[in-house]
């Protein structure tokens, strides 16, 4: 066993994204190469409706996965194909942009809207797949529970338990909550991009504390291992995937591999011919 130690850290960020959601912006433009395949992550924390019911209204993607994960609140979501439908607590929703869609997501007004957007790229050779979806409810999540943490498993595998199966990049997401000054040590597969990120109270790491909405690369080594404070539980996500190695050419909600074709993207947008 080899524990990981800290490459990079990146602290989460006030911004506000689509029609006036004030949320925390932790990984973007500057992090891609480091984070490669994860291309964005946004944390949503509020109690206070009008930060987010304006929502993100129809809007387009290419060439990437979102990956949305509540564990509060609720999140209707409709798009140009005809598909519609609600986002609940414990829910994650992978859906595949692809060759180009259209969608919306506006979240509900609930005593608390938690969770989280995570954009993970998309291989050259699938950047044009078919758009889909892939809802994983909560009863699809594998969990592993003992006296120092609760292990949600949306997808991927911990501890002999299997979560989701992706359809592209087999990223491995965990929601981890460990209980008041205990500890957790998750294996990992040495080639793959590795990250937590605390959602909810503090956490230690190779005895440094980091505050909640912060995000920790970790390099080398086939473990992580993440502490509580004494006193405090925390919850955070890590993600885990093979990364692609690829060029990256991002502009706005499109993600391709070079300028041309995302010239070419923005070019089909405006001739009405982005949805095949």
């Amino acid at each position: 066993m080899k524990i990981r130690k800290i490459a990079r850290v990146v602290r989460g960020m006030p911004a506000v994204d689509g029609a006036g959601v004030s949320l925390t912006r932790v990984l973007g433009g500057a992090t891609i190469e480091d984070f490669d395949p994860f291309l964005m992550l946004d944390s949503f924390d509020s109690t206070n409706p009008p930060d987010y019911l304006r929502g993100f209204p129809m809007h387009p993607h290419r060439g990437i996965e979102t990956i949305t994960y509540l564990v509060d609140g609720e999140l209707a979501h409709q798009d140009s194909l005809g598909n519609k439908g609600l986002i609940t607590p414990g829910a994650s929703q992978w859906m595949t942009a692809g060759r180009g869609i259209l969608h919306q997501e506006m979240p509900q007004e609930s005593k608390h809207f938690l969770g989280l957007q995570l954009w993970l790229n998309l291989a050259s050779n699938e950047k044009l797949t078919e758009p889909k979806y892939f809802d994983i409810r909560p009863e699809d999540m594998g969990v592993v529970e003992d006296h120092c943490a609760k292990v949600i498993v949306i997808s991927g595998e911990y501890a002999g338990v299997r979560g989701a199966k992706p359809h592209h990049i087999q990223a491995t997401l965990l929601d981890v909550g460990i209980h008041e000054g205990q500890s957790v040590e998750i294996p990992v597969a040495e080639e793959n991009t590795v990250f937590i990120f605390s959602l909810l109270g503090d956490m230690i790491v190779d005895d440094e504390i980091f505050e909640q909405k912060t995000a920790v690369l970790l390099r080398d080594g086939d473990t992580v291992e993440v502490s509580a404070m004494p006193g405090q539980a925390v919850r955070f996500i890590l993600a885990s995937a093979p990364p692609l190695h690829e060029p990256v050419a991002w502009g706005g909600p499109i993600v391709m591999n070079t300028q041309e074709e995302l010239r070419k993207a923005f070019s089909d947008l405006r001739a009405g011919t982005f949805i095949k």
